[in-house]
């Protein structure tokens, strides 16, 4: 049965359970997780403990319990998110919103509620200062969805933020401050800002219509896009000094990519002026961030071949 002729005849109940749970896996993006997923522990492996065996991390099930539960809050994240932006998102993705729609919300906020409760206990398995800083996050989130995404610096702000928690999350458990992490955090923390802002321009209608003051809904296009050559300085600056440090290894390579990258996606930008040419740079944006992910694994070879293949 096709996707769109469900949604059409508003025959929910009768689904396949397939499609039901394809609708389900669209509403918390699973995608999105899983790259997450991908990415802690990457991170946790060439990052933040690289003294560390593969088998150490890889089994540490205390870093297990934290990526579940960072999984269950996003999750849970996305379908508050839904929920609230149902009404823009039928305006700016309307046939993401058809398939969403085959779940009803009366099954969407229990699971919502569930995966919450999941989250915190998965963190309270860590530590009762994991299950509070999941606390905090899921009522950021909820925060974020509700009230603070309609307001222009709140909204383009706490996005990034909340984006960069699980990194955060993982951060403070290894308890490794060193400057290089601080340093990947602000290249990734203003390309977040980056795309947060193509977000605006390339839902700019839907949010219009349902008065969302966000930047290029308050300030315009033009200033919207000043906005993001002024971004895209400010992240060749902690490119460079990445470029500076050995430890990054042949990560090196992915940093002189994304420049290259970033100066096209700067002139593409000023010569975009449709819905089309945003979700373009959007997709720019994704690929540099799961290029980013993926090239951790460059930043020391003797990883991929002492730790992976036993001596």
């Amino acid at each position: 049965m096709d996707l769109l002729e469900i949604s059409k005849n508003n025959s929910k109940k009768n689904a396949p359970f397939y499609v039901k749970m394809l609708s389900l896996f669209s509403v918390v993006r699973g995608y999105n997780i899983l790259l997450i997923i991908i990415a802690q522990y990457l991170a946790s492996i060439f990052i933040f403990s690289p003294e560390k065996s593969l088998k150490h991390v890889l089994l540490d099930i205390d870093l297990y319990f934290i990526v579940l539960a960072t999984t269950c809050v996003i999750a849970a994240g996305y379908i508050i998110n839904n929920f609230y932006d149902y009404e823009t998102d039928k305006i700016n993705k309307p046939l993401k919103t058809k398939l969403d729609a085959i779940v009803d919300q009366k099954i969407k906020l229990p699971i919502y509620f569930i995966l919450n409760f999941l989250g915190f206990i998965f963190g309270l398995l860590v530590s009762w200062r994991a299950a509070l800083f999941f606390s905090v996050y899921i009522f950021s989130i909820w925060l974020y969805s509700h009230k603070l995404k309609k307001y222009p610096l709140t909204g383009l702000f706490s996005a990034a933020i909340l984006a960069l928690l699980p990194f955060f999350a993982v951060f403070v458990y290894y308890k490794n401050f060193s400057e290089i992490i601080f340093t990947h955090a602000a290249f990734l923390f203003f390309v977040l800002l980056i795309r947060e802002l193509v977000k605006d321009l390339e839902r700019i209608k839907g949010d219009f219509v349902k008065n969302y003051q966000t930047i290029a809904v308050k300030y315009g296009e033009y200033f919207t896009k000043i906005l993001i050559s002024f971004l895209v300085v400010l992240t060749l600056n902690p490119i460079y000094f990445l470029l500076k440090y050995p430890e990054i290894g042949g990560m090196k390579y992915y940093f002189y990519a994304s420049v290259l990258i970033l100066i096209l996606f700067l002139c593409f930008l000023w010569f975009s002026k449709s819905k089309r040419n945003y979700v373009l740079l959007h997709w720019m944006l994704k690929l540099l961030i799961l290029a980013g992910v993926f090239s951790l694994a460059l930043i020391d070879y003797s990883v991929l071949i002492e730790r992976i293949i036993p001596n």
